[in-house]
């Protein structure tokens, strides 16, 4: 995939949505493209949050340990944003996430990924948005979970 692909996969993602073409590049070319093959790891919970990954192809299951092992919340594909929650919050990786198939990313370091924020407000707006639809989605699995167990 060329840099100019990169962009246009960049522009598809709404968190970047409204970047200009330069900075788009930029972006693209500052980040690291990554290949990940099916069941293996992009990172693991527990690890420390150095970057965020935009999903250019493939899918990738998020897995959260549990006494029982481990359980799948979800499936993020393309155009998706994982492991922003990590370098936001300055924790550990609050899940372990591992490619479904075979799977591109671009890797955004923690520095990039603030710079962005900061010279960009409306990204910080649009991850923001993003947390609170998994955060809905979340609620509506518990929920589910409480009606099944009859509680």
């Amino acid at each position: 995939m060329s840099i100019k692909e990169e962009v246009e996969v960049l522009r598809n993602i709404p968190l970047f949505a409204k970047l200009e073409s330069a900075k788009l590049k930029l972006l693209a070319f500052t980040s690291e493209r990554l290949t990940f093959d099916t069941g293996q790891p992009l990172f693991q919970q527990g690890d420390p949050g150095d970057a965020a990954y935009i999903v250019m192809d493939g899918a990738a299951d998020v897995l959260i340990n549990t006494p029982k092992g481990p359980v799948k919340v979800a499936n993020l594909g393309r155009h998706q944003i994982i492991g922003e929650i990590a370098i936001l919050c300055d924790v550990p990786r609050t899940a372990t996430v591992v490619a479904s198939q075979p799977t591109t990313t671009l890797k955004i370091n923690k520095d990039t990924f603030f710079r962005l924020i900061n010279e960009f407000p409306q990204i910080a707006v649009e991850i923001m948005r993003e947390l609170a639809r998994r955060l809905d989605k979340t609620n509506e699995q518990l929920r589910q979970a409480v009606t099944k167990s009859g509680g």
